[in-house]
């Protein structure tokens, strides 16, 4: 059995996530030597970009051309180190899942579980189709605009002078490999962490099957006991060890979209980077939906559970497991509940903010 298998091959992909069956010394120095590579190609890129904001940028115009990309390119950093530092906490939520009393045992259980995490595993493909389309977009307005004019593609500071043909080309090809690369860290991460999430309602629908089957197999309450603490303290892991990414996406999220539509605003339907802006803005909005919509799913389903409990047969239970019982309720009746910054909740109102305070953000930046 097996937890995000498509999620954590991208997470190999982008070196933050080194495959199982590489255990020898060799390999992992290889991977080491991979992790080290992607990070200083994502870094520098980012650091290109922050320079030009702070030694070259002086108007508007050349500010917003730069500071959408360069965000995206920050949290991509800020993702990669996150991943890397929780590589052992990462490596323990799986085994949560994986370990009893979670572990999916009956074949109600299995189908559950392998409905949740198929369901997991397709947002992630479609996700990076979306993200990857945006990429391949961009790279063929460059190729076929900023190339030819000998332009690279995003502005950038760099200590050297690339006009010689041989520079030009690897600032360029640097500059195209950096965004795939900072893409599928998006991919990877956002998959993780919304992954996570789907879990959590996949590990309550396990619980409701088992509780439906107490009056038969009364033995398996105090499993579903600590299984539902253990749900708690799954969710309470997620949300301390990511609080500080998520908390990052959203204030990105939202400056993002706010240049975003201010970039948009200058250009017409027949500018060649029309289309590779609107992508871009169906990316940011897509990547913070998620991770709203499943936190609200988490909320909804952990909520819910009081009331489905309150349905089963429990007339023919005895006064201790009645007692068990509502134990699981009250507790219940506090839902799970993700935060960024401990104070913004992840779910559909938060995601209504975040696009009133972009517009709110993009008014006044056009009158300024």
């Amino acid at each position: 059995m097996h937890v995000l298998d498509s999620t954590f091959k991208f997470l190999t992909i982008c070196g933050c996530w080194r495959p199982n069956s590489w255990t020898s010394s060799c390999k992992s120095m290889i991977y080491r030597m991979h992790t080290i590579f992607i990070l200083a190609l994502v870094n520098t890129f980012t650091l290109s970009q922050l320079l030009d904001i702070i030694f070259i940028v002086d108007n508007a115009d050349e500010f917003t051309d730069n500071f959408y990309m360069l965000l995206a390119m920050f949290v991509s950093c800020c993702k990669m180190l996150s991943m890397l530092i929780n590589r052992k906490n990462i490596t323990m939520l799986i085994n949560i899942v994986m370990e009893k009393p979670c572990k999916p045992l009956e074949p109600d259980e299995m189908e559950i579980y392998h409905k949740f995490d198929k369901s997991a595993q397709a947002t992630t493909i479609h996700y990076a189709i979306l993200v990857e389309s945006t990429c391949v977009c961009i790279t063929l307005t460059s190729l076929l605009t900023d190339y030819r004019k000998q332009a690279l593609t995003f502005r950038a500071w760099l200590p050297y002078d690339y006009s010689s043909p041989i520079l030009f080309h690897i600032t360029y090809v640097h500059q195209l490999i950096s965004l795939i690369v900072g893409s599928v860290l998006h991919v990877a991460c956002d998959g993780l962490i919304c992954g996570f999430l789907v879990h959590i309602c996949c590990q309550i629908e396990i619980l409701e099957s088992r509780l439906r089957r107490i009056v038969c197999e009364p033995d398996i309450l105090r499993d579903c006991i600590l299984q539902h603490n253990r749900i708690f303290n799954f969710a309470f892991l997620v949300n301390e060890k990511f609080r500080f990414t998520i908390t990052i996406q959203f204030i990105v999220s939202t400056l993002v979209v706010c240049f975003n539509l201010y970039q948009l605003t200058r250009v017409t339907t027949s500018n060649e980077k029309y289309m590779q802006l609107v992508l871009y803005m169906c990316c940011m909005l897509t990547q913070i939906f998620f991770y709203c919509w499943y936190g609200n799913e988490v909320k909804l389903k952990s909520r819910q559970l009081a009331n489905n409990i309150f349905e089963i047969d429990w007339r023919k239970l005895d006064q201790n497991m009645k007692k068990m019982l509502l134990l699981i309720m009250r507790r219940s009746t506090v839902p799970i509940e993700f935060t960024s910054a401990y104070i913004i909740s992840m779910n559909l109102d938060s995601f209504v903010g975040l696009l009133k305070t972009s517009y709110s953000a993009y008014n006044i930046l056009q009158q300024m």
